[in-house]
């Protein structure tokens, strides 16, 4: 929609445009970048009972965007939005329970309310749902349950969660173990540049677990996130250069890696 008409529908109180016109003042569509008019923008449709407005006006005050910072303020907006069924609003009040900012800290809360977005295909809630069934927070544990909607967020596209159902695969927690699984769920998160796939790749294929034993590939992944600050990556790319793994010996190489692994606490490479 133009900016001119988007603005003369809102001015005259048009709900969903107010919402459209605050969403392009704070990304700077169309408009000068300006999170303070953007709040004012929300307010007005959240007044008006529009959820999408009182979820962003609640994401304005948990980050300080165009407003001071108050976390019981994004918490009443998001309980505003929450109660109309927004998906989004219900993850970040799970959020707010989970963490206790704005409220006091309730891991029972906050797991009915990612269930509550779960339910309607939140990929973040369905992960976050899951971790609690794994960890037993704020439910019982069941590590079934957890698998359960790991799959669901990994089906997304949700890189966490295609690495945590890759790690349940490989360990056998709460499905049968298939390394072959493992590696496919490993290999969907490290194409998207989740780090700690790029290690669990990496461990498969120096193993020869769920994929033929390639050293040269497990030391390519390991390079990847140990670079990217992995520790557990930096360590072990430290013994293949140690040990000529993958590659020709390199003690300068090693010694690089396991200082940086040391660096980060790692005892062993102390």
């Amino acid at each position: 929609m133009d900016i001119e008409e988007l603005k003369r529908k809102a001015e005259s109180g048009d709900a969903a445009a107010q919402c459209e016109l605050g969403c392009r003042c704070y990304c700077g569509d169309g408009v000068e970048q300006d999170f303070a008019q953007a709040v004012e923008w929300y307010k007005k449709a959240a007044k008006q009972g529009y959820d999408e407005a009182q979820y962003n006006l609640g994401l304005c005050y948990e980050d300080g965007d165009g407003v001071k910072q108050d976390y019981s303020e994004a918490v009443k907006w998001y309980e505003m939005a929450a109660k109309q069924g927004n998906a989004e609003a219900l993850f970040s009040l799970a959020n707010c329970y989970d963490l206790g900012n704005g409220v006091e800290q309730d891991f029972r809360r906050a797991a009915r309310l990612f269930e509550k977005a779960a339910k309607q295909g939140y990929d973040e809630a369905q992960y976050n749902l899951a971790r609690s069934y794994e960890d037993g927070e704020g439910v019982e544990q069941d590590y079934s349950e957890a698998v359960k909607w790991y799959e669901m967020a990994a089906k997304q596209g949700n890189a966490a969660a295609q690495y945590n159902l890759g790690c349940c695969y490989k360990e056998g927690t709460g499905i049968k173990r298939d390394d072959a699984a493992a590696v496919e769920w490993f290999e969907r998160a490290a194409a998207q540049g989740n780090v700690k796939a790029y290690y669990a790749l990496g461990c498969c294929y120096e193993d020869g677990e769920g994929v033929a034993k390639d050293s040269e590939e497990a030391v390519k992944l390991y390079k990847r996130a140990a670079e990217q600050g992995n520790v557990d990556a930096q360590y072990n790319l430290g013994i293949c250069f140690d040990k000529g793994i993958g590659g020709e010996q390199n003690y300068i190489e090693a010694v690089y890696w396991y200082k940086k692994a040391a660096e980060q606490g790692d005892a062993e490479a102390q």
